[in-house]
């Protein structure tokens, strides 16, 4: 048992850029003596070999690193550094028993959403998508079943109508950062929830595929804002516009009016417009594959309108 929480002997496993707040608290407030994360992936076109953001900082801070292949089998390495509390948030991997059952304190994970909701790999893009006001981070115990672990604490945000995927994240990785600094001296002294999981009011989540970034225009207006909301940063949205796959980085709620689904039909100063199920959404940022991302404004001062005007898109043909 330690006293305080500098004396608690952390291993953190975590990759992307949501992880490194809660990474560099816990530099602060704690003894972090090992970091896990995903390998090192290569990035961009000229495919350069980059470390993950949570690797980046712990090296800043001259904090061990392990990247192993597959946790499952390659665990030794942690249990060796003799942990009191392993805590993992967005970590990508699943992790063994085997460190589940080592630390003192357990292993504890930080989730992006008010569990039993939204268990899995993309709970704050599902959140935008459905439309929701709110979400939040749960604190959990982990067990060998994804998300399923009894809860030991959450805070809940509202989610703005202007919210992206890459804005809430940052918001929520705030959240996670100051819930868990609040909840370790908890867990220290025995004095947090344990909370089982209702599993009959759990929902499901996986990872956004490359089939799914394509726009479907059947459904609302309302409801193809919120996916090109949840898709940015990344991997962003598209259309097939004459052949050509677009993203789509931004657009707005346009007017109410019905037509054939998924035309083109208006081009404005700053915009072009495709009918939904119920009304139009207007397009005002895009991606072309290979450019920079660019104003519909930009965008169209050099792009023949009657390409666009009346056209279908996502249209194979």
């Amino acid at each position: 048992m330690v006293k305080n929480l500098k004396d608690l002997k952390v291993v953190y496993m975590g990759t992307p850029n949501f992880s490194v707040p809660t990474l560099e608290m816990l530099i602060e407030e704690t003894n972090v003596i090992g970091v896990v994360t995903q390998e090192d992936k290569e990035v961009g076109r000229k495919r350069v070999l980059t470390p993950s953001p949570v690797k980046e900082c712990a090296l800043k801070h001259n904090i061990k690193v392990l990247t192993p292949h597959k946790i499952r089998e390659e665990y030794q390495d942690i249990i060796d550094l003799d942990p009191d509390i392993i805590i993992t948030c967005a970590y990508g991997q699943i992790v063994p028993k085997e460190l589940l059952d080592f630390p003192y304190y357990g292993c504890i994970n930080i989730h992006g959403s008010i569990l039993p909701e939204y268990r899995g790999a993309s709970p704050i893009q599902s959140a935008i998508m459905n439309g929701d006001t709110e979400t939040g981070i749960t604190i959990m115990y982990m067990d060998e079943q994804m998300d399923t672990g009894n809860i030991i604490n959450m805070d809940k945000i509202d989610i703005d109508i202007t919210d992206t995927y890459g804005t809430l994240s940052d918001k929520l990785s705030i959240v996670g950062k100051n819930l868990l600094l609040k909840t370790l001296p908890k867990i220290i002294a025995d004095d947090n929830w344990n909370i089982k999981q209702d599993d009959g009011a759990a929902t499901y989540t996986k990872k956004i595929t490359r089939e799914q970034e394509r726009l479907d225009f059947s459904k609302t207006k309302k409801e193809v804002y919120d996916y090109i909301r949840a898709l940015n940063p990344s991997p962003l949205a598209n259309i097939l516009l004459n052949g050509e796959e677009i993203k789509i980085v931004e657009a707005r709620l346009g007017a109410d009016k019905t037509g054939e689904i998924g035309v083109i039909t208006a081009v404005n100063k700053d915009s072009f417009s495709i009918q939904c199920s119920d009304g139009l959404i207007d397009v005002t940022m895009i991606k072309r594959a290979g450019k920079n991302i660019m104003d519909v404004k930009s965008f169209l001062n050099g792009y023949n309108k009657d390409n666009l005007i009346n056209k279908k898109v996502n249209n194979e043909e």
